[in-house]
Order: C-alpha cells, then sequence, then structure tokens
C-alpha cells in the first residue's frame, strides 16, 4: 500500500498541487492507493471524501475554505478525466441464479463457464463486483483478475457494459427486465481459497466465482446449477433443490461460503450425534479403507468434544472436502459447515487430526463468533481485526484440546503441543498479539508473520488455566466462548474488546485482566509461561543448549492445580449439543 501524507499547505498552492497528484494516479501502481491531503489553518475543521475505483481523495478543510478546495479538487479530477464519487451503488436486482459449466471441456481448458442472470425493475445502472478475497484467507487475492470473454445482454441482444475498476463491471439495461452476464474463468492454481480444475475434476469457491451488486444488502437469496457430466458428482454444503445438481442459499454471505467439488472424487460420511459429516477426497484413489477408517475415526471422537463447547449446532450435516496432489499449498479453510483441506500427496498419510479438529472448530469461532470489525464480512478489500489470535489462535487450542478430550491423543501428546506454542513464541521474540493480528494482510517479512496462531494458543491455555484457577473450576474459557457465542452471534453481532474482556473477567469471579491484556496481548512482554502452568500442576523444562521445550506435570501439586488440569485435559463433561436444528 502507498501512502502519501501532505501537511499544513496553504490554499494558493492546493489547486495546484492536487493536479500534480492527478497526474500521480495516472502512473502504474498498485491496486490500492490512499492519498491523504490535509490543508490548514486548524480551525472549525471539516472532511469530505472522493473515491475513484481504488483512489481515495481525503480532503480536510476549514469551512472558510471547504468550498476553494472542493472546486480544485473538482477541476484537478476533471482534467484526467476521472469520476469522483463515495462508491458504487447498483440498481436494485431481483431473482439471481447463477450457472457454472465444469465438464470435460471446461476442465480441459482449465477455465469453468460462469453466468448469472436475474432481474432489473428499470433501466438504471447495474453495478457488478467481484470478491477481493475470500473470509479465513486474510489475502487479497483480486478474483477479478481470472475473468475473460465477460459479456452482457437481456433478450439475446447485448448490452453496453464497461469496467468501473479492476473488480467492477457497470452493466446499462435498455429497458426493465431479464440482464445475463457471462464470462470464463481461469481455474488453473491449486490453492484452497482459489478455484481449481485438473482434467476429471474442479473445485470452487462462490468468492471466485459469484458476482454482487455492489453498494445493496448482501441478505438476498440466490440458486446454482452446476452443469457438468453425467457421471460426475457434485458436492456443497449449499441446500439441494428438486432440480438436477440445483442448489441454493438464503444470503450472499452462505452462497460464498459453500464450496464445491465436481467430477470424480470419492465420497463417504459417519453420523455423529444426529449430524452428517461427509468426508470428500481427490483423488478417488487416496480414500483407501485404511485411511477412510483412520479419518473418520478421528472424526467421530472429536467432534462431540468440539459440540460440548458451545452445546448448539446450526448445520444439519457438514462436509470435509480434501485435496492431495504433489503440489499443494498445505493447509485448510475453514467454511460454515465445511472445510477445504491440501495435503502433498507424498505426505498424505502424515495428515494430522488437528488440521480437521482445527478447521471444524472454526465453525463456530469466526464463521459465526467473530470480531465485531468482521461482521459483516466485506469482500471489496481488506478488512482487518487485532482478534486474530481469538479467531485464529484460540481455535488452534481448541483443535488439541478437542484430540485430547476425544481420546485421539493423549496428555503428553497435548503436552507437546503446549511445548510447541512456547518455543514458536520464544523464537519469535518481542511481538504483540494484537499487531501481529493487523499485519497478516501483508505477509511480514518478520517474526509476526503467522505468530498469531501458535502465540494466540498459548495465550488461549493461560487465561484458561487463570479462569479455572480463579473459579475453582466452575468456570473456564469454554464458558467464556460459549457466552459470546450466545450473547453476541446469536444477537446478530460480533464481540468488541469490552465485549471479550468483561467475560473473561465474570468467567473469573471479577478478577481484573487488564495488566495480562496490557502486557502480553497489545504488549510485547514474555508470557507468564511458568507462573500460570503452575497454577495447573504443570511446569516447563527448557533445554538450553538447542532450545527445546518440554511440558510435564508437577509432582505432588495440590488438589486445586491437579482439578485445573484436569478440567482442561477432559472437559465439564458435558455428553454435547444441547441444540439440534
Amino acid at each position: 500500500m502507498f501512502r502519501l501524507a501532505l501537511v499544513h499547505l496553504i490554499d494558493s498552492s492546493l489547486c495546484a498541487l492536487l493536479s500534480a497528484i492527478a497526474r500521480l494516479v495516472d502512473a502504474p501502481a498498485k491496486p490500492t492507493h490512499w492519498l491523504h491531503i490535509i490543508r490548514a489553518p486548524a480551525t472549525s475543521r471539516a472532511n469530505t471524501a472522493f473515491r475513484h475505483g481504488g483512489y481515495v481523495f481525503l480532503l480536510r478543510a476549514t469551512a472558510r475554505g471547504l468550498a476553494v478546495t472542493a472546486a480544485c479538487t473538482l477541476a484537478a479530477i476533471s482534467a484526467t478525466t476521472l469520476q469522483a464519487q463515495v462508491s458504487w451503488v447498483s440498481a436494485p436486482i431481483s431473482a439471481v441464479h447463477y450457472d457454472v459449466t465444469a465438464d470435460s471441456a471446461s476442465v480441459g481448458s482449465r477455465k469453468l463457464g460462469v453466468a448469472m442472470t436475474f432481474r432489473t425493475a428499470s433501466t438504471k445502472p447495474v453495478v457488478l463486483a467481484l470478491p477481493a478475497w475470500s473470509p479465513g484467507h486474510y489475502t487479497l487475492l483480486w478474483f477479478a483478475r481470472r475473468v475473460s470473454n465477460f459479456t452482457a445482454e437481456s433478450n439475446g441482444s447485448p448490452l453496453e457494459w464497461h469496467m468501473l475498476d479492476y473488480q467492477t463491471w457497470e452493466i446499462i439495461p435498455r429497458a426493465p427486465g431479464e440482464i445475463r452476464v457471462s464470462f470464463k474463468y481461469l481455474a488453473d492454481t491449486i490453492d484452497r481459497a482459489v478455484a481449481w480444475t485438473k482434467p476429471n475434476f474442479s473445485f470452487f469457491n462462490g468468492t471466485n466465482l459469484f458476482m454482487y451488486p455492489a453498494g445493496r444488502s448482501l441478505e438476498w437469496g440466490a440458486s446454482v446449477t452446476v452443469h457438468t457430466e453425467p457421471s460426475w458428482r457434485v458436492a456443497t454444503g449449499m441446500t439441494p433443490s428438486t432440480q438436477p445438481n440445483t442448489f441454493s442459499a438464503t444470503r450472499y454471505h452462505d452462497l460464498v461460503d459453500m464450496p464445491f467439488f465436481v467430477g470424480r472424487f470419492a465420497i463417504d460420511s459417519t453420523n455423529v450425534q444426529n449430524h452428517w459429516i461427509r468426508l470428500a477426497m481427490y483423488p478417488d484413489s487416496v480414500m483407501t479403507p485404511a485411511l477412510r477408517t483412520r479419518f473418520l475415526g478421528w472424526v467421530d471422537r472429536f467432534v462431540p468434544a468440539e459440540m460440548a463447547v458451545f452445546r448448539d449446532v446450526e448445520f444439519r450435516n457438514y462436509t470435509i472436502f480434501f485435496v492431495a496432489d504433489t503440489i499443494v499449498n498445505a493447509g485448510g479453510l475453514e467454511h460454515q459447515n465445511s472445510q477445504m483441506d491440501e495435503i502433498p500427496l507424498a505426505r498424505l498419510q502424515d495428515t494430522p487430526a488437528s488440521l480437521f479438529s482445527h478447521e471444524f472448530f472454526h465453525s463456530w469461532n469466526v464463521k459465526r463468533l467473530r470480531p465485531a470489525d468482521m461482521v459483516p464480512y466485506r469482500y471489496s478489500d481488506a478488512q482487518p481485526t487485532r482478534w486474530l489470535w481469538v479467531s485464529e489462535g484460540i481455535t488452534d487450542y481448541y483443535a488439541n484440546v478437542a484430540l485430547v478430550r476425544g481420546g485421539i491423543t493423549d496428555s503428553t501428546g497435548f503436552y507437546n503441543a503446549i511445548a510447541a506454542y512456547i518455543m514458536a513464541a520464544d523464537h519469535a521474540g518481542a511481538v504483540s498479539l494484537s499487531d501481529a493480528s493487523l499485519s497478516v494482510w501483508v505477509n511480514p517479512a518478520n517474526s509476526m508473520s503467522g505468530i498469531y496462531y501458535p502465540k494466540g494458543g498459548l495465550a488461549g491455555f493461560l487465561l484458561d488455566i487463570m479462569i479455572r484457577d480463579a473459579s475453582n473450576n466452575s468456570n473456564s474459557l469454554d464458558t467464556v466462548m460459549r457466552t459470546l457465542y450466545n450473547t453476541t452471534y446469536k444477537h446478530g453481532k460480533g464481540f468488541t474488546s469490552s465485549n471479550w474482556w468483561s467475560e473473561v473477567s465474570r468467567a473469573s469471579g471479577g478478577k481484573s485482566f487488564d495488566e495480562f491484556r496490557r502486557r502480553y496481548i497489545d504488549g510485547r512482554e514474555p508470557m507468564p509461561v511458568d507462573a500460570v502452568l503452575a497454577l495447573a500442576g504443570l511446569r516447563v523444562v527448557r533445554d538450553g543448549a538447542n532450545g527445546r521445550v518440554r511440558v510435564t506435570e508437577t509432582p505432588n501439586a495440590s488438589a486445586k492445580a491437579v482439578m485445573v488440569r484436569e478440567g482442561i485435559l477432559h472437559g465439564d463433561g458435558s455428553s454435547g449439543p444441547r441444540r439440534q436444528p
């Protein structure tokens, strides 16, 4: 991101400056630029902003000089033929339907065919956009860059259209009625957030393909039909209709959060507490009887442990989408009723159970319970938050908690996971979890990169111990997660800093966590690992020679410390969810 700040400018130079900036805007640049123009004097200030695509002109002016500033700004923008506006706003549309062609010809060319039909009630311009990112994958991928052969028509006749910026199209209707736009989408990159094809297979996310009306509410439903080979399978978390390979969603947020497998892949399932959990694997040859038994056996064990934390399950079924290939960006990506996992073919037998348990816990933490600055999702640009240490780090902690509570690993395996957190935090040095959470969007080339996972997991473990210790094990981090889920997500909002720390304090009988937050979350001091682990009858053993760390149980720990430790390892004894849809 390029930033230009100009301070203490006088009226006589403002017009010339704006003209120079207008010429600068025409130069090759990255997709997003923020140009801040701040003028003096400092009395009775007012703000106004003009936006053209990715360019934003922010003017701060006195009431006396605002008219002059606006006039100069408009003149400068006119000189470069830029049309100033705050944001793009589409005419309303209705009856939205998408068609995706993923047959042998399209996957052979590695280009999916996409069409969107809708109705408009006027001749006002319809403005359509594609998302810049997929929630959960905190990277700007600019899916519009993969679009080609864009067309727009109504009743078989072409319509006038043009691009407003790099990810936004404006269509001019000739009359009210149905409009169809279509394009080809390049699907040649294997990544859990990007559409991908092989000669007999396709994977895609809705964020890749499904346009939306810019500037409008996303609380509208749509249907999707997949056109493919008769013998190929289609799997998605969307609701199936009575028409072949046709599915629906009630909101755009749901539409783009339910990915698709299309082609020749293996699929099997298991039922866990009246919820079907499906395992879809590509290529189909990788689902051997042994691997199927191992993977679904893990699901049978860790899913009840995670359901028990929130005691509420909103999805009727869940799908684990799994790809093994020679070239893979290994990892997983969460969705509200599915996950997309990728493993290199050579490491297939080493697939960790924590990959599945991590993404599954996201069904609650981040897909439903999430920070207020990520509600609702905004698809046009980055959506930073200071809370990824909770959304990702604490999710990773619970991934390991679920494995030990489900009996997939033992206490030693759990302690080894905590030791790995400690070593990662030690290696990263003085890093703020809040700063690391914010920085993910730029993929920093320093120790902040990804540290919110292990150090956030460690923070979650320490908070769990302290809450249990302060409440005599009557409350825990489970209590905090469950309460915030019910008081924020269930009321249509995200949690704030006040919500989080107030609930941590309440669960601890009123204990203040202000110092902990200041020193170890927003601050950069080393986590108080030794002191807090002692409250759970645990100790850290460090090998100074090689930096290795072990976590072991303390001999002759107090009864209270053992109670805290056992509470973490075994949970509160709940048998699972108390609400079924």
